[in-house]
């Protein structure tokens, strides 16, 4: 299979795709957290409660969408995915209204998962091979990282430049405005990317070989019985709630180390640099050492930097602490992500089954979508402004971290043998 794999620029088109597709419904919104909670009028609850709309819908394209991996060629579904994804751009930049709001990210719900999650996953499989997945998954989440850094650089450019005033003086108005051009700009990019995966994403003749004419119960009884598949849900799980929670790490440079709007939107697009640096390196030394005990140490990572953060001994007097702690939570949680599906080979989860195997994880491994939000806001809006909010947040990521590295570590202890 090694020798027809796709080649690099069908996953490069992989990365890009798979990134693009997401920056609408949380990039943006991670990177412009305080902006996008006033210029929507919102506070931390209903903004956690958009997410928990694009969740529940999620849950259950993750289900349905499945099995289409199994059945259909991927590039016509990332492409639609893509354009359909884009629309709700331009919906959002008419600032609707709270409950237009939570239609519009279950819109997102529908398009970013359904059409676009499992296939995604299979692809990158594909691509691994038998002896590359922590190079294909590393490179998959590093190279997504990378592009979602782009376009956080992007938009802090292009908010930075339509803005009338400084960053410090600029009234609502002046800040929507900018924002504006930042969703437009981000929307008409992803559209050029559908474009770009539909006519250049080639499939080859070991895709062909790889789709089954239909998905049986039997097929799903087969998945459902590997306890790898088990642990998985577990695993991502825990991990996805320390991914979520990097999303208020912006909200944290402002309210506690007391940094304007534009540098705490550089602070979250930090984070996104630090996003592909992990990735790249956690994918190339994967396939080297043993991918399962390199999850293990990423979880690991993940609980001392969200006890570093819980502490409380982060404050506008120790930034040079408040950088290490978000190098360590970010490479916790981002090599997390670069190697979860990476296990799925040695975890003897079925090739041709991939599409399934992901969609039924994911249905467990990705509540977070619908619990993560809502939660963390309720802690923040406990003690608005205050540290200690944010220090209960990180206690939770912390308590999931512990979770979710004793489920790797099992993992290891089963599959680890085996690569």
């Amino acid at each position: 299979m090694n020798e027809t794999k796709p080649s690099w620029f069908y996953l490069l088109l992989l990365i890009l795709s798979g990134e693009a597709i997401f920056i609408l419904p949380f990039v943006l919104p991670r990177v412009f957290r305080p902006t996008v909670l006033d210029v929507l009028e919102l506070d931390n609850v209903q903004l956690g409660l958009c997410f928990s709309v694009y969740g529940l819908v999620a849950m259950v394209s993750y289900v349905l969408g499945g099995p289409l991996a199994d059945k259909y060629q991927p590039q016509k579904l990332i492409a639609i995915a893509l354009w359909m994804t884009a629309l709700g751009g331009f919906v959002f930049a008419h600032y609707p209204a709270f409950w237009v709001l939570q239609i519009l990210y279950g819109w997102w719900g529908f398009t970013t998962i359904f059409l676009f999650w499992a296939p995604m996953i299979k692809a990158t499989r594909i691509w691994g091979g038998t002896d590359s997945q922590g190079k294909a998954f590393g490179f998959l989440d590093g190279g997504r990282g990378l592009t979602g850094a782009l376009f956080s650089l992007m938009g802090v450019v292009v908010f930075s430049f339509f803005l009338s005033e400084s960053p410090h003086l600029a009234d609502l108005d002046d800040r929507k405005k900018a924002f504006t051009y930042v969703l437009y700009t981000a929307s008409i990019i992803i559209i050029l990317v559908g474009v770009l995966v539909w006519f250049f994403m080639k499939t080859t003749e070991s895709d062909e070989n790889i789709i089954l004419e239909r998905i049986s119960w039997k097929d799903i009884k087969q998945v459902l019985k590997l306890p790898s598949v088990w642990l998985l849900m577990v695993i991502i799980l825990c991990g996805y709630v320390g991914y979520k929670i990097t999303d208020i790490i912006s909200q944290y440079a402002e309210e506690v180390m007391l940094y304007n709007q534009v540098d705490s939107a550089k602070v979250g697009t930090l984070l996104q640099f630090l996003r592909p640096a992990t990735g790249i390196l956690f994918g190339l030394i994967a396939d080297r050492l043993k991918i399962t005990w390199l999850l293990v140490v990423s979880f690991v990572l993940a609980l001392i930097g969200g006890l570093l953060f819980a502490s409380g001994m982060i404050a506008p007097t120790t930034t040079l602490l408040f950088f290490i702690s978000v190098v360590v939570i970010a490479a916790g949680v981002y090599g997390i992500r670069a190697l979860y599906f990476g296990v799925m080979h040695v975890g003897k989860i079925p090739l041709a089954l991939t599409g399934t195997a992901v969609g039924l994880i994911s249905l467990i491994g990705y509540t977070p979508d619908v619990f993560a939000g809502p939660a963390y806001g309720m802690l923040l809006d406990a003690h608005p402004g205050e540290e200690l909010g944010h220090q209960n947040v990180f206690w939770m990521l912390s308590a999931f971290a512990l979770v979710g590295g004793v489920a790797a570590w099992v993992y290891h202890k089963k599959y680890g043998k085996d690569k």
